[in-house]
């Protein structure tokens, strides 16, 4: 089993920056891709943001590239997620995901931390 605690989310003015982390403990080391998905305020569904592998592959969703950098420390089984000029509009639940294999489509996700809540007043 693995376990993902997310961290570093808050409030933050619009043109902010955060930064959140999420540390794999447990059976970190069978994980492959971890990365980011986020619950917008009023919604159910969650959307990707952004996911990398062991080896450094990136991925990002249209609205994060450019503003959001994914990097990770894999011997602390540990990723993290650059925000920058942040909008309203990103004020929502991120979650942390963590999957077996390199893809981290909703239905790969093996894995998910609670929750850490990102809010941008403008």
């Amino acid at each position: 089993q693995v376990q993902l605690v997310e961290s570093g989310g808050g409030l933050v003015q619009a043109g902010g920056s955060l930064r959140l982390s999420c540390a794999a403990s447990g059976s970190g080391d069978s994980i492959n891709a971890m990365g980011w998905y986020r619950r917008p305020q009023g919604l159910r569904s969650r959307e990707f943001v952004a996911s990398i592998t062991r080896d450094g592959t990136t991925r990002y969703v249209d609205f994060a590239q450019g503003r959001f950098t994914i990097s990770r420390d894999n011997a602390k089984n540990t990723v993290y997620l650059q925000m920058n000029s942040l909008r309203s509009e990103d004020t929502a639940v991120y979650f942390c995901a963590a999957a077996p294999g390199s893809g981290l489509a909703f239905q790969l996700v093996d894995y998910w931390g609670q929750g850490t809540q990102v809010t941008v007043s403008s």
